[in-house]
């Protein structure tokens, strides 16, 4: 696997000179100043080039940059309304670019409305530390109670809704600002975010939107920008829902192995592949994720490797973001069968035969208390997690004690 590191840019508060020390050998980046949909032009993206590849004093870092996370997918090519035509010429036009610096993995996603989504981004450990969670108590207060979505209550569980309306009667105004802040801050390093009345307006357009439609609309994307991957040799790879079932009564359609075969199987291409996330899809008891990798490793471009700890085996339940080693993924397992896929590409003769992987999320332990870095991106955290992920890999692929 090659080691790289997730950086939002100049203004992230983990250093170029940072990543270096801490044992990375890539940067995974995106231009996130540039709004969805829009052109990513040759000029920004050679400029992000220069600053990954430059340390504070000047000299060269060795550090290159490997993976974009994201080239964004817009809400209108998602309902394909709008201007989602011009959006997915935009986004051939971007990859293009990229292809042309150099760049052969793509990263995307395809939820709608909300990204990634957490209740609390600062959720006190026993140890001192923090860390990020989902409770889904939590985000029922919020559907049904701030954000007052029509018939949400019918979407949670009495014993869930009950707990919901105990927790919002606990909260004062600066805890319900609080939770919806969290629950609508959109993607890592994202400029863009939403209101009550955003989320409700895509709500509203989402209503007539079934999963099957979603899915439509997913293959109708992958149709049209596929075939320019193919030709300009970049690996598209999608990252699945983040948590891995339906929220806010929306569709959600890259939760399981079953939604990445269809979607694998609708465009078989080898520039149409996965991002598997151990944390994203570890949050579903029924993922099995040592298996997912044996099952569709060829299509694997891109890996997130970290753990998540289950608060009991609903498929919609709490979780909260565990040590690299210490969640209900069984990271040795997962991690062997990445090594065999490896081995396989190798023997195979595949120039991608090296599946570029970083620590992804991490705990605020230490100085990452006092920084308030992004929200799941602390220094310390991820070298912590990048340095027990490295032992796994030292140990299973060594030349006689490793796995084969």
């Amino acid at each position: 696997m090659k080691q790289t590191w997730r950086w939002f840019g100049p203004h992230d508060l983990t250093s170029i000179d940072d990543i270096t020390q801490a044992g990375a050998t890539g940067v995974v980046s995106a231009l996130h100043h540039i709004p969805n949909g829009q052109v990513w032009t040759r000029e920004e993206i050679a400029k992000r080039h220069r600053e990954i590849a430059t340390r504070k004093d000047g000299s060269p870092s060795g550090l290159t940059w490997d993976v974009v996370e994201s080239l964004p997918v817009s809400e209108d090519v998602k309902k394909q309304k709008g201007d989602w035509h011009a959006h997915i010429e935009a986004y051939k036009v971007s990859m293009a670019s990229l292809a042309e610096s150099g760049i052969e993995v793509v990263c995307y996603n395809f939820m709608p409305v909300l990204d990634w989504t957490r209740t609390d981004i600062r959720w006190a450990l026993p140890n001192g530390g923090s860390c990020m969670r989902f409770d889904i108590a939590d985000f029922a207060a919020f559907d049904i109670h701030i954000l007052a979505r029509p018939g949400a209550g019918a979407d949670y569980s009495n014993a869930v809704a009950d707990e919901a309306g105990r927790r919002f009667a606990d909260m004062d105004e600066d805890a319900k600002k609080q939770l919806s802040r969290n629950v609508t801050m959109g993607l890592p390093g994202s400029s863009e975010s939403m209101t009550l009345d955003d989320v409700r307006a895509h709500l509203a357009e989402y209503g007539s939107i079934s999963p099957d439609h979603l899915r439509g609309h997913f293959i109708d994307f992958l149709e049209a920008v596929v075939p320019t991957a193919e030709k300009l040799g970049i690996r598209l790879c999608c990252h699945p829902d983040d948590p891995p079932f339906a929220l806010l009564g929306l569709p959600r359609i890259m939760s399981t192995e079953a939604d990445y075969k269809t979607m694998l199987d609708a465009v078989d291409s080898p520039a149409n592949g996965m991002t598997l996330c151990s944390g994203s899809l570890g949050a579903r008891p029924d993922n099995d994720l040592p298996g997912m990798m044996r099952r569709l490793g060829d299509r694997v471009h891109f890996l997130h490797l970290r753990n998540v700890k289950r608060d009991d085996a609903d498929i919609a339940g709490s979780f909260f973001e565990a040590e690299h080693l210490a969640g209900d993924t069984d990271m040795v397992a997962l991690i062997a069968e990445i090594v065999r896929e490896e081995q396989r590409r190798k023997a195979a003769g595949r120039a991608d035969h090296q599946i570029p992987m970083r620590p992804d999320h991490g705990q605020d332990i230490l100085d990452d208390l006092n920084r308030r870095a992004q929200p799941g991106y602390p220094t310390i955290g991820r070298m912590k997690g990048l340095a027990e992920l490295r032992g796994v890999i030292t140990a299973l692929e060594h030349r006689e004690y490793g796995v084969s």
